[in-house]
């Protein structure tokens, strides 16, 4: 929807109730990488700032456009994700040239000891990527989500009911 947030829009498609949601710790007009947008924004993002919330239920929390992308001049996601050592869900499209990107990014998480829970694939089929990428990585595909037109709610959850296996997005899950 026009104007929706990414955490209004997963509270939406996830029919999670509104004081379920956590809003996002930044929220910048300007579209480019954190980074710029919030330098010409005004509105600096503090890496040191950020911290997971306590919880014992299931928790998730995206990192905009990818594990390298800069929040600052020195810090990137990873760095934040390195501090906080919990299981990361790499997100891969299947598309054309996700077999370098999604090595390269399980190469990073790797080289900072982030625990990876596993690979959620997100388009059209595409087997042999998924199978090179999981052979060649030895991270676990937890499924794909193929593309849903229209997205609702109801598309969203069947689709995740039929391609994967929820206990392996528990801790320890198989």
């Amino acid at each position: 929807m026009d104007g929706e947030t990414d955490s209004e829009t997963v509270g939406r498609l996830g029919q999670i109730p509104r004081q379920r949601i956590l809003r996002e710790a930044w929220r910048l007009r300007t579209p480019a990488s954190p980074h710029l947008a919030a330098t010409l924004d005004d509105d600096p993002i503090l890496p040191d700032s950020l911290s997971p919330p306590e919880t014992s239920r299931p928790l998730v929390i995206e990192g905009a456009g990818g594990l390298l992308v800069p929040l600052t001049r020195r810090e990137t996601f990873a760095h934040v994700f390195e501090r906080w050592r919990i299981p990361v869900i790499l997100c891969a499209r299947t598309t054309l040239g996700t077999i370098n990107h999604t090595l390269l990014s399980i190469e990073a998480l790797l080289r900072r000891s982030i625990p990876i829970l596993g690979i959620a694939y997100i388009g059209y089929e595409n087997l042999e990527t998924e199978a090179i990428i999981t052979g060649m990585s030895g991270v676990r595909r937890l499924g794909r989500l193929p593309h849903l037109d229209p997205l609702t709610p109801n598309s969203l959850l069947r689709a995740f009911d039929v391609n994967f296996d929820h206990s392996a997005f528990r801790i320890g899950g198989a």
